[in-house]
């Protein structure tokens, strides 16, 4: 059975990775992201990695995306933008991210309730994720966080220029 829960959430991933791409709006890719993730984050649960699983909801799930959603917020298109999130929150449009989301939490529970995880028998604790990831790969480590700064600040300059000449505008 792990393997059709397996499979069900990588075939999830890779629908909500793909519905990523070929969104137009921002705001809509953000949400299949966010799915993508969850997915992946169950696939980490199955293969007996609960820590990795924990790690991915909260920490990209959660804390990157909401960062990325404030981005694509500060960036905001005006009249525009205004409609398009209109349209966002009509019921239609939330057909496929409940769907997909709806199978992985099934899943979740499913797998709950049967206890059955792929163990390795070895106990991963944080400390031992800490040393690994301060050790050998403080370089990636500290890149990935330079590039998410840079891309944070190169965000800030478009959108105020973008509010600047909105104000001149209007002015």
């Amino acid at each position: 059975m792990e393997v059709v829960l397996f499979y069900a959430a990588a075939a999830v991933s890779l629908i909500a990775t793909t519905l990523v791409i070929s969104r137009l709006d921002a705001s809509h890719g953000l949400i299949y992201l966010i799915i993508s993730l969850l997915g992946v984050a169950v696939i980490f649960y199955l293969l007996g990695a609960p820590f990795a699983a924990a790690l991915e909801v909260v920490i990209y799930a959660g804390a990157i995306m909401v960062l990325f959603l404030f981005v694509v917020m500060m960036l905001s298109q005006g009249r525009r933008g205004s409609d398009a999130e209109r349209a966002f929150l009509s019921p239609r449009m939330w057909i496929g991210p409940a769907a997909l989301t709806s199978v992985l939490f099934l899943e979740v529970i499913y797998t709950l309730a049967e206890r059955s995880t792929v163990s390795s028998g070895v106990v991963v604790t944080p400390k031992d994720v800490g040393i690994v990831l301060f050790g050998p790969y403080i370089l990636a480590v500290e890149l990935s966080s330079i590039l998410l700064l840079a891309a944070l600040i190169g965000a800030f300059h478009f959108g105020r220029r973008y509010m600047r000449a909105r104000r001149e505008e209007i002015e």
